[in-house]
């Protein structure tokens, strides 16, 4: 259930979401830090080098994919997580809502591709986009899954 328009426009969310996390890495070296924590009770998430903090990023959560599962879950539906980091996904839910799109209002999306990851980067995309956000970070989980953030703002740590 999706209208005719929307698998080219989830393209084009992917495509701005490479370009965005493209300048992410450019300018703050995104992907290439040794360590990154997040801290969901600050909604922040630090890259580091040697133990200091390098870089630090404003975050909402897009939601998560388990390879044990199969599929991805959306942040909103996700009771686990603090209701403050789940604004945008609810703004993605609403945008599935008014245009009739069921993998943004559905609380589980099923892999169909075989390719899990590839489907929490293109929804995470859709996230990105709908919310104008920087660009996205996944973090990996234990057994095979992975939490997927939008990056709201960056900054190099002071």
């Amino acid at each position: 259930m999706q209208p005719d328009w929307y698998p080219a426009w989830r393209d084009e969310a992917f495509e701005q979401l490479t370009a965005k996390n493209a300048i992410l890495e450019k300018e703050f070296r995104l992907g290439h830090w040794p360590r990154h924590d997040y801290d969901l009770t600050t909604g922040r998430l630090l890259f580091s080098d040697n133990a200091t903090v390098k870089v630090v990023a404003e975050i909402q959560i897009a939601g998560s994919i388990s390879a044990k599962a199969g599929n991805w879950l959306w942040a909103w539906s996700n009771s686990n997580l603090p209701n403050e980091l789940l604004a945008d996904a609810k703004r993605v839910r609403s945008f599935g809502e008014e245009n009739d799109i069921a993998e943004l209002q559905q609380a589980y999306v099923t892999d169909t591709t075989d390719d899990l990851e590839a489907l929490g980067w293109e929804l995470t995309a859709a996230m990105v986009r709908v919310c104008d956000a920087l660009g996205a970070y996944r973090s990996p989980r234990g057994e095979g899954g992975g939490l997927y953030l939008a990056l709201k703002s960056a900054s190099w740590a002071s």
